[in-house]
């Protein structure tokens, strides 16, 4: 009788649990995700959302294109997640990419091609209390427009704009006036600043999309998409090289920060990845720099590798990193790659995972091809980049969740460990307030398998 009330109690529990749980479906073929990991899809019908933050009561701002931030609420235990209630923060459909929030949670920042703007924020009444201050201006180009923003937690009172080239191959980037390709550093309390008075972190930098600050050491890291269509001594390479980029820019706290005003390469130099494919490769090794110039390019490799900051990890080529979150003991670096689109063997389309040490470094040498480790993922790309999961922003909830939108399909999906665990179980809890619909369901459930002891006893 034991028996049969346990396997009864069982079996009531999981129909209660998969009837309960909000479940959407994708219109194309349902992504991957590695051992030990769930994914869950929570939202639809977004219009290409791009970043995406939580404020201090955990509700989820996104930036959507053509439409402004837009928040949700969140509700759910583990990966079971509901987003409801949306709601338009700020109506400005230039906003593009960038998000940022203070470290109180009271101002907002965004940005368009042209401009940082911040605005007042109350994350209770889901809305800001003016149109927007411009920060940061001057940035408008025909080429990359995402202003990535990155409000350091360790250096206070430090804005970090990254500003991509105006073109595939932008010459006048050579020239650190021009103010692209670049990540400068601003005082966010000032207003009306231009791009170009803003101190130069790091420049050389084709379109360094992703941006971080390591929680423990305080590293600054950016993730950079290199040209297309590339060539060497006449020949292409375009398929096989350059390499996406991780770059390491070291702590904005550091006096004698010696990386500070380096640069990383662009438009001269690129990080190799298939050195078969390189003509006259040489002694090129894997993550080293390498020149691209009409005439005598092998000369100017040993160039590029002496007067330019070589990256720290290179990427396959077209995986096209956009987003880049450590957690909390800076352990892992979470990164969104969003996947080729001009490439025979479509690449990326994945949320992957790169394992830090315990002195602020990935635990592989900058020769790896094998840093990153996916966990999620399209399980077939042949239809890509036109029918598929195409990540994008990143953000962890205050429950350890990683959130992950798609722009090109409009969508938001969730991350966790098997069961629902936290992906990052070290982040602060939710109140109880946050709690499940489905854990009253399963309360009931317990409740009657108590009440089947108790009847046995």
């Amino acid at each position: 009788m034991l028996n049969k009330i346990l396997l009864a109690t069982a079996a009531l529990q999981a129909h209660v649990l998969a009837q309960s749980c909000p479940s959407l479906t994708a219109q194309y073929p349902a992504p991957s995700v590695a051992s030990d990991y769930e994914a869950r899809l929570v939202a639809q019908n977004l219009d290409k959302p791009r970043g995406l933050i939580f404020d201090n009561n955990n509700n989820l701002l996104v930036v959507e294109r053509e439409v402004g931030v837009t928040a949700f609420k969140v509700e759910g235990a583990g990966s079971c997640v509901t987003l409801k209630d949306k709601k338009t923060v700020v109506s400005d459909g230039t906003l593009n990419h960038g998000i940022e929030l203070s470290e109180d949670g009271k101002t907002l920042y965004a940005s368009s091609r042209e401009s940082v703007l911040k605005y007042n924020y109350d994350s209770t009444k889901l809305s800001v209390s003016d149109n927007g201050q411009v920060i940061v201006k001057g940035m408008t180009t025909d080429g990359q427009v995402t202003r990535t923003l990155l409000l350091s937690r360790k250096s206070k009172n430090t804005l970090l704009v990254s500003r991509g080239s105006d073109e595939n191959i932008d010459l006048s980037t050579v020239d650190v006036n021009s103010g692209q390709s670049q990540i400068r550093i601003f005082d966010p309390s000032k207003n009306d600043i231009s791009y170009t008075t803003g101190t130069t972190l790091g420049w050389g930098l084709r379109n360094a999309v992703g941006l971080a600050e390591n929680p423990t050491d305080g590293g600054i890291w950016s993730a950079e998409n290199n040209a297309d269509n590339i060539e060497r001594d006449g020949f292409s390479i375009h398929e096989n090289n350059p390499a996406e980029e991780l770059n390491y820019h070291g702590k904005l706290e550091d006096a004698k920060n010696s990386l500070l005003d380096a640069n990383y390469g662009y438009p001269l130099c690129y990080g190799a990845w298939n050195i078969s494919e390189i003509s006259s490769a040489g002694q090129l090794q894997i993550g080293d720099q390498f020149a691209i110039a009409e005439e005598n390019a092998t000369r100017q490799d040993a160039f590029c590798n002496d007067a330019r900051q070589k990256p720290r990890l290179v990427f396959q080529p077209h995986t096209s990193p956009i987003d880049i979150k450590f957690d909390t003991k800076g352990e892992n670096l979470y990164v969104s790659l969003r996947g080729s689109w001009n490439r025979n063997d479509p690449v990326g389309y994945s949320v992957s995972v790169i394992s830090f040490s315990a002195n602020g470094e990935p635990t592989k040498p900058s020769s790896s091809t094998t840093a990153l480790t996916p966990i999620f993922s399209n399980s077939n790309t042949t239809a890509c980049p036109g029918n598929c999961f195409r990540p994008a922003g990143l953000a962890w909830d205050r429950n350890g969740r990683l959130y992950v939108s798609s722009d090109a399909t409009g969508e938001i999906y969730v991350i966790t460990k098997s069961g629902g665990d936290a992906l990052d179980a070290t982040r602060p809890k939710a109140s109880a307030a946050s709690k499940s619909p489905v854990s009253g369901v399963v309360g009931v459930v317990v409740a009657a398998l108590a009440m089947a002891f108790a009847y046995l006893l």
